[in-house]
């Protein structure tokens, strides 16, 4: 289950990137504009505003992310992304830190990338932090046996949760894309007691949460509290710095020649 007021409680940090993915999309005045996870709708918001005459279409797989969009007067559907076919006249396709969440995610892209019509901009970013602290440790941390037991089947995402952009780069290249990809390290200096921790439990950790009653969440994120106090101390003002690498691919299907 998502919380949309958990994740909106870092909006700046979580924004940003979505607006330097945006902003390598040139497309003028495209027919129909897609929002591939739209969340709770305060960026959608941002690509009804650019390009006022395009159909929008916003979709998400969480029910409540869906109302929260629904409430700010967007036409949000329930979808999942795996299941999702472009429309003939779609021209643009935003994913906003959504394909973390899909194994197998690369053949979704070809498939895309191949009913998309010619010209078709295709954006997506994703977060490039697997390997950091923050995961590795609720990795180490939920690997214990006392937390193995509990926990069953649930698995925090690895690594190889995602490509670097020069894997992506080849894949789209060789979909026959014209390709922008890069990444940045955005160095976030976040507020508040276990600044990380309440990063993370509203996106990372879901998968824990779900699988944990009240009280054992409880427990775990204590535990997880210390351990991320050591690998990200608070500053003397109160503040944490948390590096966040980001993932980011602008592709154009071809045209004519």
């Amino acid at each position: 289950m998502w919380d949309p007021d958990k994740y909106l409680t870092f909006a700046d940090h979580r924004s940003r990137p979505f607006h330097e993915l945006v902003a390598r999309v040139a497309a003028e005045a495209p027919r129909r504009v897609v929002d591939l996870g739209c969340g709770p709708g305060n960026l959608t918001e941002h690509l009804a505003r650019r390009w006022p005459a395009a159909r929008l279409e916003a979709l998400d797989s969480s029910p409540e992310m869906v109302a929260a969009a629904r409430e700010r007067g967007l036409t949000a559907d329930l979808a999942d992304v795996r299941e999702w076919t472009p429309e003939p006249d779609t021209e643009v396709v935003v994913s906003n830190a959504v394909l973390q969440w899909v194994p197998g995610h690369q053949e979704l892209l070809r498939r895309w990338v191949a009913a998309l019509p010619e010209g078709a901009w295709l954006a997506f970013q994703v977060p490039g932090n697997f390997g950091a602290p923050s995961h590795a440790i609720s990795r180490e941390l939920a690997g214990l046996p006392r937390w193995r037991a509990a926990l069953g089947e649930t698995v925090l995402r690895g690594a190889d949760t995602v490509l670097d952009p020069t894997g992506y780069a080849a894949l789209l290249a060789d979909a026959g894309c014209a390709v922008d990809a890069w990444e940045t390290t955005y160095l976030q200096r976040l507020t508040g007691p276990d600044a990380v921790l309440e990063w993370i439990s509203g996106t990372a950790l879901r998968p824990v949460r779900a699988a944990l009653g009240d009280a054992d969440w409880a427990e775990f994120r204590a535990e997880l509290a210390g351990r991320l106090r050591q690998a990200y101390p608070v500053r003397a003002d109160g503040t944490t710095w948390f590096p966040f690498r980001r993932v980011f691919v602008v592709a154009r299907t071809a045209t004519e020649a």
